[in-house]
């Protein structure tokens, strides 16, 4: 007889991630980012000495 599943089998049911992050540090780390990319945009030329 067939088995009911249709041939899927899950092995990772309740695999948990070892690295966590709460929403707030994500909202934290974009807003770095973000100020990294702006503060490159407009100084960056001349903090690297290229025109």
């Amino acid at each position: 007889m067939p088995s009911g599943m249709g041939g899927l089998v899950r092995y990772f049911d309740e695999y948990k991630s070892k690295i966590k992050f709460k929403p707030g540090h994500i909202i934290v780390l974009s807003i770095v980012v973000m100020l990294i990319m702006f503060f490159l945009y407009n100084y960056g030329n001349r903090l690297l000495g290229i025109r």
